[in-house]
């Protein structure tokens, strides 16, 4: 079955602890979820650049065989921009620089073609805008959110409307705490559930990620790499991996998310071995596969 996603795309810039720079290359929250997505099924995307957006970008688009009917060059307007640099722990960073640009218009329509997706995911965005992309899909079989910190405290009410209307929300463990005023991440997830979602899934970067459910709660750690280079977009890859098991499975059961869970903690830790897409662009899905298996074996007790 189809799976659509909307989110941010943009040209980032980005600085490690130990001196490396990675200058204007692709990112965007959408971007780095339609990747670890297309290796499960096909992927849409819908979303705006600017004319400047470099031409040799569309190339990765292509390499994912993800479906840019939905994406549109806006003349007339600067793609999204950020500037980061991770601390030497590289889990915190400083946003140095941050230009909303064509992410601060209202995205391009749903092609007709798209709007039988049954499988839809609100990639980090403004809230209004991931509810106008929802409203596309009435019949949606399952519709799950990311959010930010940002939108928490500027556009709460539109969000708490958002979240009675999907059925998952994937944050980090300090977005669930923001949005909760809960410290406890297993307090927070049942106050989360109380809001709307039948599900929600806490990111807690390096230590994992939890699992709240009305079928049970897992807490998953996350798998050891060797060498962490960028940490940018993990969560979003994470969250591709997870809606791309998704997509394939027998039901949307508490086993099935804990399966997909697992998916994604495996894509976010090939994601993280380098800068921008550079090390899912070289992952097959044979290797994905084995490393899987590798950590469900570490987690057998």
């Amino acid at each position: 079955m189809s799976l659509i996603v909307t989110g941010s795309i943009g040209i980032d810039t980005i600085e490690t602890p130990d001196g490396k720079k990675a200058d204007s290359v692709l990112g965007g929250s959408s971007i780095y979820f339609a990747a670890a997505a297309s290796y499960f099924g096909d992927v849409r995307l819908v979303g705006a650049v600017g004319e400047d957006f470099p031409e040799a970008f569309i190339g990765d688009f292509k390499h994912f065989q993800v479906d840019t009917t939905g994406l549109e060059i806006r003349k007339g307007s600067k793609t999204f921009r950020w500037h980061g640099k991770y601390m030497e722990n590289m889990n915190d960073r400083e946003t140095i620089s941050v230009d909303l640009n064509v992410l601060a218009e209202a995205l391009p329509p749903v092609p007709e073609v798209y709007q039988d997706s049954a499988f839809v995911f609100l990639a980090n965005t403004h809230p209004a805008g991931q509810m106008a992309l929802l409203e596309n899909f009435p019949k949606a079989k399952l519709v799950v959110a990311d959010t930010m910190d940002l939108w928490i405290n500027t556009e709460k009410e539109t969000l708490l409307n958002l979240m009675k209307k999907i059925d998952g929300l994937v944050l980090n463990d300090s977005e669930a705490e923001l949005l909760t005023g809960e410290s406890n991440v297993i307090v927070a997830a049942e106050k989360i559930l109380e809001l709307g979602p039948k599900f929600v899934v806490v990111k807690k970067g390096a230590h994992g990620a939890y699992l709240k459910h009305a079928g049970g709660a897992c807490a998953l750690p996350a798998y050891p790499t060797k060498q962490v280079i960028d940490p940018t977009g993990a969560g979003d890859s994470f969250a591709g991996g997870m809606m791309g098991y998704l997509t394939g499975a027998d039901d949307l059961s508490f086993e099935s998310l804990r399966k997909a869970i697992a998916y994604g903690t495996i894509v976010a830790s090939f994601n993280i071995e380098d800068f921008s897409l550079g090390r899912l662009k070289t992952l097959s899905r044979e290797e994905l596969d084995k490393r899987y298996a590798a950590f469900c074996e570490m987690l057998t007790i």
